[in-house]
């Protein structure tokens, strides 16, 4: 896997249907426990709601998923909100929605709809980037190749980070997939004298 998509931060957005209020909470986690220690912290701070229900996709592949109704009829709240998040294409995500009963019953297709709706809202207005698989590469050259490296890296939208001894190295990250083709680019246009290296590999958010 070289992609995926995920939130950015924690987002709340809230609506009301029937007198009962939904408030959806999205969230970034990187695993299982993260996941579930943001729910417990939303559980806390919801003590007086009706449910707390949830789901979430904790890895990077997507197959840690759980979900919960929390009391609801079984099947209306947990797979609702996990649908969201798959259909939102998002890893790495959870989503809780806190309910609190304002005393007309919903029927089990009303609350299909309210749950997903909640969990569709705190999605749209969180920020979802994509994080890719990145080579994160070291570029060496001499001082009177800076102005050139310059033009390369303002060419190819670069931000790298500059290290100065007695040559110059550029540090930056770009899409492993690109990598090799950067390199060739940047030889060509430093005529060969540069040194390309990859340092490591890890998934970053551009």
């Amino acid at each position: 896997m070289s992609r995926y998509l995920g939130v950015t931060k924690s987002v709340t957005a809230e609506f009301t249907e029937q007198r009962s209020r939904f408030i959806g909470y999205s969230f970034p986690v990187e695993n299982e426990e993260q996941a579930r220690a943001e729910i417990a912290k939303i559980r806390k701070e919801h003590s007086l709601a009706t449910h707390v229900c949830y789901a979430f996709i904790a890895d990077k592949a997507g197959n840690i998923m759980r979900y919960s109704d929390d009391g609801e009829p079984q099947g209306t709240a947990g797979i609702p909100i996990l649908e969201v998040l798959k259909n939102k294409g998002v890893k790495e995500t959870g989503v809780a929605v806190v309910r609190y009963f304002g005393g007309i019953k919903l029927g089990a297709g009303g609350l299909v709809r309210a749950y997903a709706y909640a969990a569709g809202l705190s999605l749209d207005a969180n920020e979802i980037k994509e994080s890719a698989l990145a080579a994160f590469c070291a570029v060496r050259f001499s001082y009177e190749l800076s102005d050139a490296f310059r033009k390369v890296a303002e060419r190819e939208n670069l931000t790298p980070e500059y290290e100065y001894a007695e040559e110059i190295t550029a540090r930056f990250p770009v899409k492993s997939e690109n990598a090799q083709s950067l390199f060739l680019r940047i030889t060509d246009a430093l005529l060969g004298k540069v040194t390309c290296r990859v340092e490591r590999e890890e998934y970053f958010r551009f």
